[in-house]
């Protein structure tokens, strides 16, 4: 591909660096996790970023939801391409307009973070509830698994809007992608520009609203008409799989990554066989590389475009050899006789009279981890006599017995993967510490880089857990380290809140900050650390950066310090090269603030090395003493379900610890 370029950037990022170049005018209203679609949008226009028309976006910030997909509708009759970014009960507040923009065949896209909806909870956190409820509006629903993916399906779905004539959601996982950090190439702006049906842009400017040639638009219809007009736009709708299939193919001559409307991985001989979509397809892809390594016979088939959902590609896709099918949503649809995506297989296979055993199979709600050991329950479930239906996987259902039990976590990261952990304070500069050392690797070798911020609503001033994973092949886990080769704890008061060290190698590392001697660290660190530390052989490391920081008069601003000392540890690339890219970092992004700011951070960076004590571990800690709890008279859901969650163990807890009408008891911070 020409012009190719390589950058570290976010799931967000790619959407917006595409929205910008396909369109006139963006309608724009922040909801969490798509928030930062707009601002980058904004923060381009602002100075001055052409698009692929030479001009800068007109983005306007409206006061709703509702207003911004006003907007958008109001653009898109006076003819301007225009694009909207939102998520889940923003995306509802969207409906009457999306009903009216499908219904007037009008080129738009709405970029999507998918995103739960509020039932008895509110989550910020994503799954597919929000698309699913948007699935009646006529919009054409496009699927990206991963960030590249959302880089180049992105540009697919612009394309394919301005061709076929219809609104597109594309839709990738909130947080999950939205917010996940990968190394990826970028597309040029010129590229874009030359794969433009420039025809088809002239022909939706000439049907605008314009006072020198009126029409009338927006009637009431009577039963006379309604129902034929409704008809009438079939052919439309019909046109759009080969339409959107075309436009992958160009994008795919382009950029050398082929995408179809369902893609196949897999062997090629498969008996059972997931169908998915989003960034589970990459979980259940690496994870069938590894059990197909081991001689399974398992496939996976990715649903890109969701609607208009073309039966006729999808059985093309599906291997012949295919005797059983798991259909996995990510959503809930209570009462129904099925979920949405499996409720479109049955019908498809009903309607061909082909007889295939079809199970459907919920998973991932909130942003519940998708990980290797829930895939493998999910083929093993195909594999018994009676495979279960309506399975839940991922979680413990001890009330309606929906759920399949889970096999132990797997490890099916390539060779050469370096997986590194970090426990940080909410705005304590742990996150963006950790965005800068993913971006000085991604950026400055030939390694691919994964970072993902596992953070509670609570954002500034709750716990922040950093995922960085980094390798010398392409990544495809988007899921929470379950092995991790280094562990930093940046916050001294964590050591007896949370359990650092699970899921770290045998012979990894932990760095911890702390004022901490070895003699005070005897009565500091509870006893199931230091048998951890001690019986999984760690090389463990302290360092005092709150002194160091405050030394230097940067407050309490350690993420210099502790990247620093993360470079020294951990080795991913080497140290000196490291602090050589971590200070050109330093100069480019603290050099509006003066000499002395970059001086500081620079120093930060020099004093971390000496600074760092590598502790001797005595012996003793193998067989630390351990800890006795104190029975109290306690309510049972203060007892029993919130330590686990507080201890960043609510995974764990069983359907039974939840109250079915999320109402819970008040007055527990006693």
């Amino acid at each position: 591909m020409k012009n190719s370029n390589m950058k570290t950037i976010e799931g967000n990022e790619a959407a917006a660096h595409v929205a910008y170049a396909m369109s006139d005018v963006a309608a724009i209203y922040p909801i969490t996790p798509s928030s930062s679609m707009g601002e980058y949008c904004d923060e381009w226009a602002a100075y001055g970023r052409k698009n692929i028309f030479d001009q800068t976006l007109k983005v306007v910030e409206m006061q709703s939801e509702g207003g911004a997909a006003g907007a958008v509708h109001g653009a898109l009759s006076a003819g301007a391409l225009t694009t909207t970014f939102t998520a889940s009960q923003g995306l509802l507040l969207m409906v009457p307009n999306m009903y009216k923009i499908a219904g007037e065949l009008m080129p738009g896209v709405f970029h999507v973070s998918a995103r739960t909806l509020a039932t008895h909870a509110l989550s910020i956190f994503g799954d597919h509830s929000d698309i699913n409820a948007v699935k009646q509006t006529g919009f054409a629903l496009l699927a990206s698994a991963s960030v590249q993916e959302v880089m180049d399906l992105a540009l697919v779905a612009h394309l394919a809007s301005i061709r076929s004539s219809m609104p597109f959601v594309h839709f990738f996982d909130g947080f999950r992608t939205s917010m996940e950090i990968q190394k990826i190439h970028v597309i040029d702006y010129d590229d874009m520009a030359s794969l433009v049906d420039w025809e088809a842009i002239d022909d939706f400017r000439e049907r605008a609203m314009n006072p020198e040639y009126p029409q009338l638009r927006g009637t009431a219809q009577n039963p006379d008409i309604f129902f034929q007009n409704r008809e009438a736009a079939n052919s439309f709708y019909d046109q759009v799989p080969d339409i959107v299939q075309e436009e992958m193919e160009k994008v795919g001559d382009l950029v050398g990554r082929r995408y179809n409307l369902f893609d196949y991985v897999g062997d090629p001989e498969a008996d059972r066989v997931i169908v998915s979509m989003a960034s589970s397809c990459d979980v259940i892809e690496e994870t069938i590389n590894h059990l197909n390594g081991g001689r399974e016979k398992v496939g996976l088939v990715k649903v890109r475009l969701y609607l208009p959902f073309s039966g006729e590609h999808f059985l093309r896709t599906l291997p012949a050899t295919a005797r059983s099918i798991a259909v996995l949503d990510r959503t809930k649809a209570p009462g129904a006789l099925g979920e949405p995506l499996y409720q479109d297989i049955c019908t498809l296979f009903e309607e061909k009279g082909e007889t295939l055993e079809i199970v459907g199979g919920r998973y991932g709600l909130g942003s519940k981890d998708v990980t290797p050991a829930m895939v493998k329950a999910t083929f093993d479930n195909l594999r018994s006599k009676e495979p279960k239906n309506h399975f839940t996987v991922g979680i413990v259902d001890d009330v309606t017995h929906t759920s399949l039990p889970l096999g132990p976590d797997m490890e099916t990261s390539p060779e050469g993967t370096v997986q590194c952990k970090f426990w940080g304070l909410g705005a304590d500069g742990t996150v963006g510490a950790n965005k800068n050392a993913i971006k000085i690797i991604g950026e400055n070798t030939d390694m691919f880089a994964q970072a993902y911020f596992a953070y509670d609503a609570k954002k500034s001033g709750g716990i922040t857990v950093s995922h960085l994973r980094f390798s010398p092949h392409k990544i495809q886990s988007p899921y929470l380290l379950t092995h991790s080769d280094f562990i930093a704890c940046h916050n001294p008061a964590f050591v007896n809140q949370y359990d650092l060290l699970e899921g770290i190698k045998n012979g990894g590392s932990f760095l911890l900050n702390s004022p901490w001697t070895i003699k005070e660290m005897k009565t500091e660190l509870p006893d199931h650390l230091k048998r951890a530390i001690a019986q999984r052989n760690l090389a463990f490391y302290n360092i005092d950066a709150v002194k160091i920081a405050g030394e230097l008069g940067l407050g309490g601003r350690i993420n210099m310090i502790m990247q620093a000392a993360f470079f020294q540890i951990a080795n991913v690339i080497p140290p000196k090269k490291a602090f050589k890219f971590v200070k050109e970092a330093i100069k480019k992004t603290y050099g509006k603030k003066g000499d002395k700011v970059v001086q500081m951070n620079i120093d930060a960076v020099d004093n971390a090395v000496g600074a760092l004590v590598k502790i001797t571990v005595p012996k003793s800690w193998a067989t630390a003493g351990h800890e006795e709890y104190l029975k109290t008279d306690e309510p049972e859901f203060v007892k029993e379900v919130m330590p686990p969650m507080l201890a960043q163990h609510g995974d764990k807890l069983p359907v039974s610890a939840t109250p079915p009408d999320g109402i819970f008891p008040t007055g527990t911070t006693r």
